[in-house]
């Protein structure tokens, strides 16, 4: 498979595997089916009214190419820790084909676990302790900009710088590799925001371009690491290649860690951010305790988190709360709304960071598919939020933000702020 197959997996993941299961089959019919009005303007805007009329037709509600859906908290974690289900049929074709690989995001046991046990290490507490310095750091210098004054865009000038630099580090990207680190972040910042979907034709081919030189990078770096070996995530992948792991399989897989580890946490920022400014008691709490950064990022990923919807498909027939799955029929698991459970969380709606959180939201999924890279998300965005609250406590929302316009990611695109001294 071809460095630009790879890359179409993170490029085009979103939408391909929403048309093909949801929406082929009602175009023109949205405005009567309640599962199509998130992909809406109203929708994006606000997709928790919809989750919240969902959640009145019981725990699973039928969809019209006859799979189901759910946003209740119980049947959706148990989906998702059942091994009678899976990410793909165990048998035929994945809904996204063969152009389209995830690495071990996109499969089953045995592959899952033999694919996903090669990142592992270097998602270890010790490697994320080790990140924290690093972390700092640019937190540090990200905030002294904002500092200067004047309006900026929050996710340009600092969701997305931070987990972009925390990347290059963490795959051992530098000049001595042989390897530009403003072109490998430029390039990773665009691959990265590309869940949005492919806009025009001029689009699609900066995104291409930008799939290929990232292939050709970490190509290069797989090589070096393997004769020079750091303390770094490439070091770790190109120990492992060999029978075990083939050299286009540690390419997919360095691809989708460079995409997830940008989408979760530019996402997640742009989400608390936008949450604490809308809801001015939160921030002001938040300043005046700034230790409950932590619980505020908790309670963005419950209230609004950057990852909206994930899919299993049955392994064997079988009942879901009551209701009869068939094999080879697919649960859409809508994780947004499986946080507004009023059955787990009370009063759901409300956003407090003070909230005691008597349950796990499923933000980062659950069971084998567990997102590997959640200790390093949680990191980067609790010490960027407990920093902005003590150094920028004055930072407000300056004009309209935009939103993304995909159903899967969730976050704004653009968060204009301006700092008023204080």
């Amino acid at each position: 498979m071809s460095i630009v197959q790879d890359a179409r997996a993170a490029i085009a993941f979103s939408q391909e595997l929403y048309r093909s299961k949801l929406s082929t089959a009602y175009r023109g019919k949205v405005h009567h089916d309640p599962l199509a009005r998130p992909r809406m303007g109203e929708g994006r805007n606000n997709p928790y009214a919809v989750y919240a009329e969902l959640r009145a037709q019981g725990p699973l509600v039928p969809t019209r190419l006859g799979n189901l859906a759910t946003v209740d908290h119980a049947v959706a974690r148990s989906v998702l820790t059942s091994r009678t289900f899976g990410v793909r049929p165990l048998e035929g074709p994945s809904p996204t084909s063969e152009n389209f690989d995830l690495s071990f995001l996109d499969r089953n046991e045995p592959d899952h676990s033999r694919l996903r046990r090669v990142a592992a290490p270097a998602f270890s507490p010790r490697m994320v302790r080790g990140y924290r310095s690093r972390v700092e750091e640019l937190v540090d210098g990200l905030i002294g900009e904002l500092a200067d004054g004047g309006t900026v865009d929050f996710v340009s000038s600092f969701a997305a710088p931070l987990p972009i630099g925390v990347i290059t580090r963490m795959f051992g990207i530098d000049e001595d590799a042989g390897i530009d680190t403003t072109a490998f972040a430029r390039y990773g910042a665009a691959l990265g925001g590309s869940l949005d979907g492919i806009h025009s034709l001029r689009h699609a081919r900066e995104l291409m371009e930008a799939a290929t030189a990232l292939g050709e990078m970490f190509d290069r770096l797989l090589r070096l690491r393997a004769v020079d070996p750091r303390e770094d995530l490439t070091s770790v992948l190109a120990a492992e290649r060999g029978d075990q792991v083939r050299p286009d399989e540690l390419m997919s897989m360095s691809l989708l860690l460079l995409v997830a580890g940008f989408e979760t946490t530019v996402n997640l920022l742009g989400n608390a951010l936008l949450a604490l400014q809308d809801h001015p008691d939160q921030w002001r709490l938040l300043t005046e305790q700034p230790e409950l950064a932590g619980q505020a990022i908790e309670e963005t990923l419950r209230w609004n988190p950057p990852v909206q919807r994930t899919e299993r498909v049955a392994f064997e027939d079988q009942e879901v709360a009551g209701t009869p799955v068939r094999k080879d029929q697919w649960i859409l698991l809508l994780l947004g709304g499986t946080g507004r459970d009023p059955e787990v969380f009370p009063d759901p709606d409300r956003f407090d960071i003070t909230r005691s959180h008597g349950a796990e939201h499923l933000a980062f999924s659950s069971g084998i598919h567990y997102c590997l890279g959640a200790p390093l998300a949680r990191l980067e965005a609790t010490i960027a939020l407990e920093q902005l609250a003590i150094r920028l406590p004055g930072i407000r929302r300056a004009g309209p933000v935009t939103m993304r316009r995909t159903t899967l990611i969730r976050g704004p695109l653009h968060l204009p702020v301006t700092v008023a001294v204080e």
